[in-house]
């Protein structure tokens, strides 16, 4: 039986714990595998838990690290000194939208509003996420600006070190929104916290009909953050294979798309060819768009 370790590259409550967490236990009750731990590195932007991967990811056994989209951008932006091409990417699992949230009290109601506000001042909103200036969080919400015909690179973006401690921002009221993924605001969400004033995905998603998305609102954008996993750089072929089986088996299962479900995710099992392809093709859009806002020269 499967013994499996998931290295995550941020603390707890964030995104990338979300997913470990959630693929261990389907893992687990599924019996696919009567083992899943976890072990959480945050530091670098993702970088630490790179290097550690890279350097002994081979002694580990089962060693298999969780990354998204941030993995390009961060190398993009030379914020991490590594790419997906310093390791193997084995696969990619799910896809996760961004999501605007606010506390339930805010007197934002729709994200109408919140542009209402911007369009007074694009700076009126503290809008908070769970990573650097630049990276994902912060160039979802100017995404989603830019389609409002405003200037997204000049909102006021507060970066905290992983989900888990921009949701505690939000919920002090340190700040006034969170762009984050979709799964960490249904979490908020349904505790009666906050709501979600809309989300990143290209159509409605099928477990959450009620959410509205930027293009229903009429805002012509979206924007998919895939979420995979990666073994160290010299795992061997048929090692590559044993999880490409594993997680084909694991996809499949009613255990996985309970925790899929619940997370507001939609499967997207790309193997180790096709994915690095995305990787490629995701890369030179993200530095196309990185330019035009200006977060890269």
């Amino acid at each position: 039986m499967a013994k499996d370790h998931f290295l995550i590259p941020g603390g707890p409550g964030g995104g990338w714990d979300t997913t470990a967490r959630g693929i261990g236990e389907a893992l687990m009750k599924s019996g696919l595998s009567d083992n899943a731990s976890f072990q959480n590195m945050s530091g670098g932007g993702g970088g630490r838990a790179i290097a550690y991967l890279i350097e002994i990811g081979d002694r580990q056994g089962d060693m298999l690290m969780v990354n998204s989209t941030p993995i390009v951008i961060r190398a993009l932006t030379g914020q991490v000194p590594y790419s997906y091409r310093d390791v193997k990417p084995i696969a990619s699992i799910i896809a996760d939208y961004g999501a605007f949230i606010v506390r339930a009290d805010s007197p934002l109601k729709t994200w109408d509003d919140a542009v209402t506000e911007l369009r007074k001042n694009v700076r009126s909103l503290t809008i908070a996420g769970g990573s650097a200036r630049g990276s994902m969080d912060h160039l979802v919400a100017a995404l989603a600006v830019n389609a409002a015909g405003l200037e997204g690179s000049r909102i006021r973006y507060i970066p905290y070190d992983a989900g888990g401690q921009a949701k505690a921002g939000l919920l002090s009221g340190e700040v006034q929104m969170l762009s984050t993924g979709l799964s960490e605001a249904l979490e908020i969400a349904e505790s009666g916290q906050a709501r979600i004033l809309a989300i990143t995905a290209p159509e409605t998603i099928p477990a959450y009909p009620e959410l509205p998305t930027l293009k229903s609102l009429g805002y012509d954008t979206s924007f998919v953050n895939w979420r995979g996993l990666f073994a160290y750089p010299d795992v061997p072929d048929e090692k590559v294979q044993e999880y490409i089986e594993l997680y084909s088996k694991l996809l499949k299962t009613p255990e996985w798309a309970a925790v899929r479900d619940r997370n507001g995710w939609m499967d997207l099992f790309r193997t180790t060819d096709d994915f690095e392809a995305d990787l490629q093709a995701q890369e030179e859009q993200l530095r196309e768009l990185m330019t035009e806002l200006g977060f890269i020269q």
